[in-house]
């Protein structure tokens, strides 16, 4: 049975189409630009976009079984033309605060998209991860121009994880039964302190790249420079000072799920190591 895959080229849909055309499941893909998307040509591609509604009932024709990107502003449009559509099963991908999202964080988006999936009364499974390893890929600039990286809280303890691995976990629940009603946490295989992916990415481009840790308020105004909205700011600095005091460990989801270990954040800066050249 054909699989939906909605924001079939974002940063997880794109690795879960290949996910799923290795497993040889049938597969369309929602996209805004099908022929800049260039999927693999087992894949049958639908233009749309799950912000523009209209372009849904097309897409939803037959199909039983959806990975939903996140997107809350029309979540609830898309929940009623799927339930019209004969939709039984929503996979979606949410984030690890959904249950008790901060004010003004990426949470708040999640619950609502939890909500309207979980009321619609799909069969449904959250994706819940954490920090992204790619999330890094912002320190890439300042490693290329001074060779240093300049953060606060270098010695907070996360546990990020790859986004190959969060694709990898979507492709085995959309595949498999057993995850209805389930909320999987997802994260990497170990706690990392940034000190030590800063390291990481030293040791993958053969060179030392040291730590510079800011004060709160340094960090703001290097936040506020780059343009950063300040309660933004303030809700990655409370954050990162809530898990200095509770670190974080790993959930062991991927493993569980998929039987293999998750990437490593050391495994991770060597693949993506031409970045921070």
């Amino acid at each position: 049975m054909t699989i939906l895959v909605t924001g079939a080229t974002g940063n997880v849909g794109r690795l879960l189409v290949d996910e799923l055309v290795a497993a040889g499941a049938p597969v369309r893909a929602l996209t805004v630009n099908p022929v800049k998307a260039a999927l693999p040509e087992q894949v049958e591609v639908v233009k749309g976009y799950l912000g523009k509604p209209e372009t849904l009932p097309e897409a939803l024709k037959g199909i039983d079984t959806v990975y939903l990107a996140p997107l809350a502003a029309t979540v609830h449009d898309f929940v009623k033309l799927a339930k019209e559509a004969g939709v039984r099963r929503v996979v979606a991908l949410s984030g690890s605060e959904a249950d008790d999202p901060p004010e003004n964080s990426s949470g708040v988006d999640y619950a609502i998209i939890e909500k309207a999936v979980r009321e619609a009364g799909f069969d449904w499974t959250f994706l819940r991860p954490g920090a992204f390893m790619n999330n890094t890929f912002g320190w890439a600039e300042q490693i290329k121009t001074d060779g240093v990286v300049r953060e606060a809280y270098g010695d907070v303890r996360i546990t990020p994880i790859d986004l190959g691995d969060i694709a990898a976990v979507a492709a085995h629940v959309l595949l498999t039964e057993g995850h209805s009603d389930k909320k999987y946490t997802l994260s990497g295989p170990t706690a990392v302190t940034q000190r030590e992916q800063v390291a990481a990415i030293g040791a993958a481009l053969g060179v030392d790249v040291p730590f510079l840790e800011l004060s709160r308020e340094e960090a703001e105004k290097l936040w506020a420079a780059q343009g950063m909205p300040d309660e933004i700011t303030q809700w990655l600095l409370d954050g990162f000072a809530m898990i200095l005091e509770y670190p974080q460990e790993p959930t062991g989801v991927v493993q569980e799920l998929t039987g293999r270990p998750g990437v490593s954040y050391q495994e991770w800066a060597v693949a993506n190591v031409d970045a921070f050249r």
